[in-house]
């Protein structure tokens, strides 16, 4: 296979002849001078558009250990124009994780407010991450990507934007190779997207394979039984075939897959690793330049040789917009085909001693006081106190409501739960349970006694996981009911409880050894004891149902059916319910 380095290497020595020799280069002259091209990439925005102030979301540091203030909606715009200039072809594009922005601002509003953003500056495509998935396949194609509402509209879905306008979805391409749906090995998105740049009268077509981690599917936030992905290294191949088939020769990975290679921003350390630099080592020759995100890690110029042994760059420009990725590249104009050695690539530091771009700077301010008008809404009742407070026995007051909204959700949604299962105190990992619901009225001039605020709802639970139902057998659930005592380093036993919903009963004796504490004839279900031989239907989030949360007896499940996220969830059975009262603390019996 004659590649593009090998191409130049060849030409170069023509060049080289030529000037020697005196033979004019007819050719040469006939096709012109290399076709300059700018490529500028962000990955994993998450949707902070805000200016974020603290270290991990809006720094970076140099070489020498200087920090440099980073980021923001305004600031992402102006160095994008300023990159621009002078660029005749400039081609603008993401990484992927763009939405499920952790920003109130943004997840309060379904992300449009990025999608806002994006195509104000002009992005032409993405790849698909795990977090585009964060919802479905379905409200990524239809809302996010040609702005179909559901729900009420400027309530649920489809926001007025800052611009006065009704949401209306992207107006760039959101491409994934390797997302089928299960079963299938037919992408659902289209694969790569092919632009055209400029050189006089001709156009030059330039390919991007687009491609999303495996580990979607079966990630906690992004699980989706219903699909499927195809390996990395394959779907790549597969479709550089296709590109170079169809006459396209400059092509290029953009990867959500991700690796590291150091801490600082422009270097590429001796020793890179993860699974985006086995793919560079791996992926077809034909490709001319892997651009990456997922791991949030920032790293510039790491030079893997591809199968043939010829350098080939590997870029990450970090996350939530804190850096700017510019490639430029020449091309062959009689080839079409990258020049590879002519590739230089900087990660530009998202610096604020620019000039704040004042659309971007509108759009934000926008998106902050719309927060606090989403926040102020009232979404449900309490009669009382809901908390964390945990009593001797393990249980408390929110986690047990929390087992009755999964439970709920699992019955709303399809999955027929027998019980649901929900982790107050994880083993490890994050905690659903975030805060408490306070029956008195808060500081904000909407709240009054009794009365739940989307704001405070958001805050007591939830990071945008979804409720799962699945197969579990009574084995399984005793397992995961023993292993909320394990026995640590140092010899003690830390107990982390799993709240139960409303229709179980159980006992436990904590003066029996660890893994012996829970008799299966004390767990009932319906008033009917624990079947160890049966299978049950068991609801319960994702992020605890994988085993994140330390409880790897519930790892084993099948059949699984995804509900709500867990906020949608709670947001929805405060809605259903006239006014929650504090459930009672008699699911769970402690013998001492």
């Amino acid at each position: 296979m004659q590649t593009s380095f090998r191409r130049w290497a060849v030409a170069t020595a023509a060049m080289a002849f030529t000037a020697l020799s005196g033979v004019p280069a007819a050719t040469a002259d006939a096709q012109g001078p290399p076709i300059d091209v700018q490529l500028l990439s962000i990955t994993d925005l998450h949707g902070y558009l805000r200016p974020h102030n603290d270290a991990a979301n809006g720094t970076v540091k140099d070489a020498q250990g200087k920090t440099i203030v980073v980021g923001g909606a305004p600031y992402i715009a102006t160095h994008l124009k300023n990159l621009r200039e002078g660029h005749q072809n400039s081609i603008t594009f993401t990484t992927g994780d763009d939405f499920s922005g952790w920003p109130n601002e943004v997840s309060f509003h379904m992300d449009e407010p990025t999608v806002e953003f994006l195509n104000a500056i002009g992005v032409e495509f993405t790849a698909v991450g795990n977090h585009e998935l964060d919802i479905s396949l379905d409200f990524l194609q239809k809302h996010m990507g040609r702005g179909i509402c559901f729900g009420q509209v400027d309530v649920d879905s489809c926001f007025t934007d800052s611009t006065g306008r009704k949401f209306h979805g992207a107006d760039y391409t959101i491409s994934s190779a390797n997302i089928t749906r299960k079963g299938d090995t037919k992408p659902v998105l289209k694969p790569y997207v092919i632009k055209y740049v400029n050189a006089g009268k001709k156009r030059v077509p330039i390919g991007f394979i687009n491609l999303t981690t495996p580990t979607t599917v079966d990630g906690s936030t992004s699980y989706q039984p219903e699909l499927d992905n195809l390996p990395l290294v394959e779907t790549a191949n597969k479709y550089a075939a296709e590109l170079k088939r169809r006459g396209v020769k400059a092509i290029i990975a953009n990867v959500h897959e991700g690796g590291s290679a150091g801490d600082i921003y422009d270097r590429c350390n001796d020793k890179p690793f993860g699974p985006v630099f086995d793919f560079a080592r791996e992926a077809s020759p034909e490709i001319d330049a892997i651009v990456t995100g997922h791991w949030h890690a920032l790293f510039n110029n790491c030079m893997i040789p591809d199968p043939e042994g010829n350098p080939r760059l590997v870029v990450e420009a970090a996350n939530h917009g804190r850096l700017i990725n510019e490639i430029n590249l020449k091309i062959d104009p009689k080839t079409g085909d990258v020049i590879r050695p002519s590739i230089t690539s900087v990660n530009h530091p998202v610096t604020r001693d620019v000039t704040a771009d004042p659309a971007m700077v509108k759009l934000v301010d926008y998106w902050m006081a719309r927060t606090d008008q989403t926040s102020a809404r009232p979404v449900g009742k309490i009669s009382g106190d809901i908390t964390r407070a945990r009593a001797a026995n393990g249980e408390s007051t929110l986690g047990n409501l929390i087992a009755d909204v999964e439970y709920a959700d699992a019955k709303r949604t399809g999955g027929g739960a027998d019980l649901a299962l929900v982790a107050t105190a994880p083993l490890k990992g994050s905690n659903s349970l975030r805060g408490d619901l306070r029956f008195a009225k808060g500081t904000n001039p909407a709240d009054s006694d009794g009365t739940v605020l989307f704001g405070e709802a958001r805050a007591a639970y939830g990071y945008a996981n979804p409720v799962l139902t699945v197969s579990l057998t009574g084995l399984q659930i005793e397992q995961a009911l023993e292993q909320q005592w394990q026995t640590q380093a140092d010899g003690t036993v830390r107990f982390s409880p799993l709240a139960v919903s409303g229709n179980v009963r159980y006992s436990y004796d904590a003066s029996k050894p660890v893994g012996d504490r829970v008799n299966p004839a004390d767990v009932l279900i319906d008033g009917v004891p624990l079947d160890t031989g049966r299978t049950y239907r068991v609801a319960g989030l994702a992020y605890t149902l994988i085993g994140a949360d330390g409880f790897s007896a519930l790892t084993g499940f099948t059949d699984p059916v995804r509900g709500s996220r867990d906020y949608e969830a709670f947001r929805a059975y405060l809605a259903e319910s006239e006014t929650v009262a504090p459930p009672a603390l008699d699911r769970v019996t402690a013998i001492q």
